[in-house]
């Protein structure tokens, strides 16, 4: 199966959360991004985005749910990230939400591009 539309829609929105995050990491701190705050809420909402944008009209079969699941504990890891922004750890959870961003993507495009199985992937989109 190939990708569409919405699988490119979510790439851009993921790298528009990865290149700040890198610029971020390099610099300090880039353009609406000056703190861990910022890059936690600008990861929320792109990520948020991309996630609904993605998973438009997939199927809820085993899978599916194991991927809503997924993007839970990143939702739920963001959100930490974005109270305890001003704490010791805020590095280290944005860090890790930003990597299960990737993940959460990953796998969806993994998913969509038919490499789980043919068979579930084929009943996901009847």
């Amino acid at each position: 199966m190939k990708l569409g539309a919405r699988d490119l829609i979510a790439t851009v929105l993921i790298a528009l959360i990865a290149v700040p995050y890198v610029g971020y990491l390099v610099r300090g701190e880039m353009p609406f991004v000056q703190d861990p705050r910022g890059m936690s809420a600008i990861g929320l909402v792109l990520g948020v985005a991309a996630f609904l944008v993605i998973r438009s009209g997939d199927g809820l079969d085993n899978l599916g749910k194991a991927e809503i699941a997924l993007a839970g504990v990143t939702l739920a890891l963001g959100v930490a990230a974005l109270i305890w922004a001003e704490a010791a750890v805020a590095g280290a959870l944005l860090g890790v939400f930003m990597v299960l961003l990737l993940v959460v993507w990953a796998v969806e495009l993994v998913d969509h591009a038919g490499m789980f199985g043919a068979r579930s992937h084929a009943r996901a989109h009847r």
